[in-house]
């Protein structure tokens, strides 16, 4: 039997499929295994590389495969995409996957450690919390709507719920679903706040986070999801390309020699690039009181584009900026900020 050298693993919740290859890419055999199964199998196994698609799951598993002297790799799944053979099945993914990781110029993705999933996990977990909290208030509104009372959306004032519905003339039943209901958004309240100061802690055991927080514009909750979801900034060759990770450089189709441009591409994780957006609409705001390089680069943007298209520049360069500081290990620098003419 030839030496096996390239394992593809098409993953799944209870089962895998492998498809191993030799070093001529030749198939030498292929084999379904359990969950049970997998561990136990690359343990006995002879040191190769294994590739998979970066999916649930696939960060564990890298580790635990390099954990047992395999070099484990990820590939994106829009790259392995094209390399699917006529009918699709989850032999025929496995072996796509081996042919994208042969590719000399495939780009792979690197494996997050513990904390950075984490973090990772903390970040969905409180945007969950936090969409249920406003669909609540929402729903506050609503029904007091039906009934017209109307009141601000402010924090300050649902705190005072209780006093408004005790002067106003509402069926019983009807205050006890509101009441229910204000509970429900107190203990959604409380676990975002709770939550918070679990990622402030993180932050406090992270030696990027002060270097983050030192950028305009970036926040505990950016911070921390900066330094989740980036990684080793060593899978990014310069800045521009950690930020066409997360989808803030422009799209584009071109053909013919002719260069044609469109929009953000808006690739990568959504919840990352929406904050950096909203950061680059704060530095936006005190604009005018900045008088470093970066605050009259915006003024003299804002004279010549849509302040939704400087929000999306500078966002951009946010992200540029965290790399830089990620990559040297320095603290935020204005003096050394680069702009194009």
């Amino acid at each position: 039997m030839n030496e096996v050298t390239l394992i593809g693993i098409d993953l799944g919740k209870h089962v895998f499929h492998l498809h191993a290859q030799d070093a001529k890419g030749h198939e030498v055999f292929r084999k379904r295994l359990s969950r049970l199964q997998l561990l136990p199998f690359f343990s006995n196994l002879k040191a190769v590389t294994v590739v998979m698609e970066a999916c649930a799951g696939s960060h564990w598993l890298a580790r635990k495969l390099n954990q047992m002297g395999h070099v484990a790799k990820l590939v994106s799944p829009q790259y392995v995409r094209p390399f699917v053979k006529s009918n699709k099945n989850d032999y025929i993914d496995a072996e796509a996957i081996c042919e994208a990781a042969c590719r000399p110029t495939m780009r792979f993705v690197e494996p997050r450690t513990e904390a950075q999933q984490l973090l990772a996990a903390l970040h969905r977990t409180r945007e969950g919390l936090v969409t249920e909290r406003t669909a609540t208030i929402n729903r506050i509104h609503g029904i007091l709507l039906e009934f017209g009372i109307v009141i601000p959306l402010a924090k300050a004032m649902l705190r005072r719920l209780p006093e408004v519905l005790a002067v106003h003339d509402l069926p019983p039943r009807l205050t006890r679903i509101i009441e229910r209901l204000y509970e429900h958004y107190r203990y959604l309240d409380q676990q975002v706040t709770d939550i918070e100061r679990d990622l402030t802690t993180q932050l406090r055991e992270d030696e990027n986070a002060a270097r983050l927080l030192s950028i305009p514009g970036i926040g505990m909750i950016t911070a921390s999801l900066l330094a989740a979801e980036v990684g080793s900034v060593a899978q990014f060759a310069g800045g521009r390309n950690f930020a066409a990770s997360i989808g803030l450089v422009p799209r584009q189709h071109s053909t013919g020699g002719h260069s044609t441009l469109c929009g953000i591409s808006k690739r990568g994780d959504r919840h990352l690039r929406y904050l950096l957006v909203q950061c680059a609409h704060a530095v936006m705001h005190r604009a005018t009181q900045r008088t470093d390089r970066l605050g009259e680069w915006i003024r003299s943007m804002l004279t010549r584009r849509h302040p939704n298209v400087v929000a999306c520049a500078v966002a951009n360069k946010l992200a540029r900026i965290a790399w830089a500081v990620l990559t040297k290990h320095t603290a935020y620098d204005a003096s050394r900020l680069k702009f194009a003419d």
